[in-house]
C-alpha cells in the first residue's frame, strides 16, 4: 500500500498502488487498471480520470454503463456532450420505444422548448439533463 509522500513506482501492483502503471484495488497513476482506478487513463469498475472505460465512470472522456463526463458514451450518462447522439435525443434511462413513452420524458435542446412542453403537460418549470432540458421542475420517476 502506498504511503503519503511515497514516490510512484514505474509499475505498481496491490491494494492501493501508486505508479506510472498501476494495477490493483484502488490504483492511482497515469494508467490505472482495477476496481476503483484513478488516473489519466482509468479502466475498471468505478473509474475516475481523464479517459475512462468502466462500468461507473467520471472524467473528461468516459465510456461505460453509467457515466458522467464532458464527453460520454454509454447506456446511461450525464454530461455536456453525448458522443454519437443527436441534440434533443431521448434521455437514455427511460427504456422502450418512443411510441410507448409519455411526452414528458423527452429532453429538448432549449429551455424554452421544455417550458412550452411543461405548460402543455400542466406542470411548472424545467430541469437540466446534461446539456438538454426536460419539462417539469422534478424529474419523473
Amino acid at each position: 500500500m502506498a504511503q503519503c509522500g511515497d514516490k510512484p513506482k514505474r509499475i505498481a501492483f496491490g491494494v492501493a498502488p501508486l505508479g506510472i502503471i498501476s494495477i490493483g484495488i484502488v490504483p492511482m497513476g497515469v494508467v490505472s487498471i482495477g476496481v476503483v482506478p484513478m488516473g489519466v487513463i482509468s479502466i475498471g469498475v468505478v473509474g475516475m480520470g481523464v479517459l475512462n472505460a468502466c462500468v461507473v465512470g467520471m472524467g473528461v472522456l468516459v465510456a461505460g454503463v453509467n457515466v458522467m463526463g464532458v464527453w460520454w458514451a454509454g447506456l446511461e450518462g450525464m454530461g455536456p456532450q453525448r458522443l454519437g447522439a443527436p441534440a434533443g435525443a431521448l434521455h437514455q434511462h427511460h427504456h422502450g420505444s418512443d411510441s410507448q413513452l409519455p411526452a414528458n420524458l423527452l429532453a429538448y435542446p432549449t429551455r424554452e422548448e421544455a417550458l412550452e412542453q411543461a405548460r402543455k403537460l400542466g406542470c411548472s418549470g424545467v430541469h437540466a439533463m446534461g446539456s438538454l432540458w426536460m419539462p417539469c421542475s422534478q424529474h419523473p420517476q
